[in-house]
């Protein structure tokens, strides 16, 4: 008796998930590598090649300084199989990020993302000429920073995707990050120098106008929606006490529902910032980075898929609607969202008191609880993947929500 395709599905999602057990060891040994030696954005040359040795180790053709970025990847295998009906059953990305945070490295658990997407293609591969459809690997640089999936975009790195997957680890497995866009600013006030005491008429004082604005950019806060925020730092307060700062400097994220909003949210924080230079009579100069981070647009269908996959392997969700009203993050997913229907759950990786951003997260994403994520990620990642390839409806339905839900 000839297999039906639900049992031709479900073996498929077995050998995978036989597959990520056989590699366990190595996809550890790569998590706790670049768990153990963090790099910045742009800056992941060692995270980058330990994963494409790790790929080409296992027979795949990796083209590395993919799409205009030294520090990326791609790998692509899979013959275009058909689905159940005959029709062609597409192609699924599933992005690798490996960039850390200053100062406190894997505070996001990149290490985790790289080693599910990567465990995922590898289990994905040893399916050989079972597998139906097609894969695409990508090493993605630069989400804390920068916007790598947009610039790879930009250079076509979705072209011919279908679908496109990652897992981000978090205190709580959730089916999706609940998300806003969000714009990066540089800030340079310019002022004169003078003897802070001998000769302050003489001086005009960058670091006032950078305080000013910081202070108008405070009392914005009060009347921006609940959805809108505005925050920075002060990278550069002068050179000493007894001279009046000729140069102050700062970095600032403005965050909005969505680029809609986020448009006019940026021409009010210019005017602090103007404001600061006009009341201190220096000079502003901003520089603003050539990425917004869109929010991301939920594909429900695939989110759906990749619970109950998620829960087969024993993980237990947290509803979204249980989530504080202001819990929201950006990510560059979000770009990648608005070309191709996208799911960017969270997997647990760290005890549920536990944010990401501090360095007991850090501690978490590079041992026990965060191994049992990159695995468990791994799985969930392919067998969702899977379920795509297979099944007709589901690629029907979540191109559809996605056409649906484009503002």
């Amino acid at each position: 008796m000839a297999s039906t395709p639900d049992e031709t599905r479900d073996d498929l999602k077995r050998r995978a998930c036989q597959a990520v057990d056989a590699l366990a060891d190595t996809l550890l040994h790569v998590s706790h590598e670049i768990h153990a030696n963090p790099e910045l954005s742009f800056e992941e040359h060692d995270a980058c090649a330990l994963l494409v040795a790790t790929l080409e180790q296992a027979g795949l053709d990796v083209g590395a300084g993919a799409f205009g970025l030294p520090t990326a990847f791609s790998a692509d295998f899979g013959g275009g199989g058909k689905g159940q009906n005959g029709s062609e059953a597409g192609c699924v990305a599933l992005l690798a990020e490996y960039d850390a945070l200053p100062e406190i490295g894997h505070a996001c658990g990149h290490n985790i993302i790289a080693t599910a997407s990567v465990g995922a293609g590898l289990a994905l591969h040893a399916l050989g000429d079972d597998l139906p459809g097609r894969i695409r690997i990508l090493g993605t640089p630069a989400e804390e920073r920068g916007g790598g999936k947009e610039l790879m975009a930009r250079q076509g790195a979705f072209e011919g995707v279908d679908a496109a997957m990652m897992v981000h680890p978090a205190g709580v497995n959730l089916v999706d990050m609940p998300s806003i866009a969000v714009a990066d600013v540089e800030v340079v006030y310019r002022g004169v120098a003078a003897h802070a005491s001998a000769m302050p008429e003489r001086g005009r004082n960058a670091l006032d106008g950078l305080v000013l604005a910081y202070q108008s950019l405070g009392a914005l806060r009060q009347h921006i929606r609940p959805t809108e925020r505005i925050h920075g730092i002060i990278t550069d307060g002068g050179q000493a006490p007894n001279i009046v700062p000729e140069r102050a400097a700062g970095r600032f994220y403005v965050r909005a529902r969505n680029a809609k909003d986020l448009a006019p949210l940026k021409e009010r924080v210019i005017a602090c910032f103007q404001a600061g230079a006009a009341a201190t009579g220096t000079e502003v100069e901003l520089s603003w980075s050539p990425v917004d981070y869109e929010a991301i647009r939920f594909n429900e269908p695939l989110a759906v898929a990749f619970r109950e996959n998620a829960e087969s392997l024993g993980r237990e969700f947290v509803p979204l609607d249980a989530l504080p009203s202001r819990f929201a993050g950006s990510t560059d997913m979000g770009n990648v969202s608005q070309r191709v229907p996208s799911i960017h759950p969270m997997i647990a990786s760290a005890p549920p008191h536990c944010t990401i951003h501090n360095r007991e997260f850090a501690v978490h994403a590079g041992a026990a609880i965060g191994d049992a994520a990159a695995l468990d990620g791994a799985k969930a990642l392919a067998m969702t993947a899977i379920d795509f390839l297979c099944d007709d409806d589901l690629r029907a339905r979540s191109r559809s929500i996605f056409e649906a839900s484009a503002e």
